[in-house]
């Protein structure tokens, strides 16, 4: 890190023992060890924090993009849709002039068919009931066999 090497170590340790003392020299190194930790973690703190900024910011950028795609494709979708209503109203209106010009078209209304009525007059079947009924015998039962009608004696 800071391109230290051995010999200049024992050197700085020296220099610091005969300016603190023997007493006061753990105490010190133990205070800068503490602050060397806060500095460190400072450090890395920052550095999460100027991370996460970063892709916040990828993020917008991205968000933004999207957004501005979704505006555009919703605006060629309206533009579709109104250019497929104007053809459609041409398409109708085509139509109606083609209808309105046609010979066999009259402005007058169809009649309406009359309701079917029974009078006395008519003569009316009736089907005859039976009294057995009849049997489908290919028709099985819920026990597999075949259905037989029930005869009252």
């Amino acid at each position: 890190m800071f391109d230290v090497a051995f010999s200049e170590l024992i050197f700085i340790g020296i220099v610091a023992l005969v300016v603190f003392g023997p007493e006061d020299l753990p105490r010190v190194a133990r205070t800068i060890g503490h602050l060397l930790g806060k500095f460190r973690r400072y450090v890395s703190d920052v550095k999460s924090d100027i991370s996460r900024e970063m892709e916040l910011a990828d993020v917008k950028h991205i968000h933004d993009e999207l957004k501005e795609g979704v505006r555009s494709l919703q605006d060629t979708l309206n533009t579709q849709a109104r250019s497929l209503e104007a053809d459609f109203q041409q398409s109708i209106g085509s139509i109606h002039q083609d209808l309105s010009m046609s010979p066999e078209h009259s402005t007058a209304t169809p009649a309406e068919p009359e309701p079917f009525q029974l009078t006395g007059d008519a003569p009316v079947e009736v089907a005859e009931v039976t009294t057995e009924p009849e049997v489908d015998d290919s028709q099985p039962d819920l026990f597999g066999m075949p259905e037989t009608p029930v005869r009252k004696v």
